[in-house]
């Protein structure tokens, strides 16, 4: 049997038609020769409020093909990511419907698996548990992490259950996160203060350009390696109404990848982008196209710690 592998590089397929992976990267499980895997997580059995976000995974791939249809790369940056780094899209998560505790072992149990190969991990959520066994992953690897979380809502709430609003509660108990060198940018929902994870609320960034919250995060995390979760409700709902637990007040889609572009040459070693739940999008998969498009930005900021390293 003749294997053929599919990438960017050798021909471009039209926007609405062709295989459905992350800006058609070539789907593999072999790390053998790659730099960045994607993982999907079909999972919203940590969801508090409206359920839907299994289907993130899938609405942002197909909104990827939108975003990456160029063959020199995802405008603004200057360069196609396979430029520079072999990324494959490693699949799904799977065989754990209705079953949070196998979730939660499997996703830990592939992301140690593909981090330990020296390959870098960006994960397509599914609701925002999702980080708490990643970031058990990454930890493993990197020991704890700056965490750069931009989100409406703090997740930090004192509980000792496992849902979408406690797993950085659960995550600062493990020593996962290093919290006086870890930033929440765009919280609009109460935000207890009391493990020292500095806050910039949505008010604050409202009185502020983006070039001085770039600043602020980069002085809070600079000389750390980070880990970066990117929650979609960051966003403000006429931008991204398709999630569970939209938050007015947000940020607009420009303003987000003018900040994460500011954090070029911070040592950002992974992260996921969640919570985009596409039933809620009135029309044009608006939410799955903006994740897709801050996606891409993520990982371009993990393929320049990948270049600077």
């Amino acid at each position: 049997m003749v294997e053929t592998t599919i990438n960017p590089a050798d021909y471009r397929e039209t926007s609405y038609a062709g295989i459905l992976s992350f800006l058609r990267f070539a789907y593999s499980r072999d790390l053998s020769k790659a730099d960045v895997a994607i993982l999907g997580v079909p999972y919203d059995l940590g969801t508090t409020n409206r359920p839907g976000a299994r289907s993130g995974p899938r609405a942002i791939r197909e909104q990827s093909s939108l975003v990456g249809e160029y063959e020199w790369g995802v405008w603004p940056w200057d360069y196609h990511l396979s430029e520079r780094h072999t990324v494959v899209d490693y699949g799904d998560v799977c065989d754990f419907t209705a079953y949070p505790e196998r979730m939660t072992e499997e996703l830990e149990r592939m992301a140690t698996e593909i981090i330990s190969q020296d390959t870098a991990l960006f994960s397509l959520g599914g609701d925002h548990f999702i980080s708490l066994p990643l970031l058990r992953a990454h930890v493993k690897k990197h020991g704890p992490l700056a965490l750069i979380h931009f989100d409406a809502h703090t997740d930090t709430w004192v509980d000792e259950d496992y849902n979408h609003g406690t797993m950085f509660y659960h995550a600062i108990q493990e020593g996962l996160i290093d919290v006086a060198h870890s930033i929440q940018v765009g919280i609009r929902t109460p935000n207890p203060d009391e493990f020292g994870l500095q806050i910039l609320d949505a008010v604050t960034m409202d009185q502020m350009s983006n070039a001085e919250i770039v600043a602020a995060i980069r002085e809070r995390v600079q000389g750390r390696k980070a880990y970066l979760s990117f929650d979609i409700d960051f966003l403000d709902p006429a931008f991204a109404p398709g999630t569970g637990t939209p938050v007015c007040g947000g940020a607009s889609v420009l303003q987000g990848r003018e900040i994460l572009r500011g954090l070029k040459g911070l040592e950002i070693i992974g992260g996921d982008l969640v919570e985009v739940a596409p039933a809620y999008d009135p029309i044009g998969s608006v939410t799955a196209l903006a994740g897709a498009t801050l996606s891409c930005d993520i990982l371009y900021l993990i393929s320049e710690t990948l270049t600077d390293a």
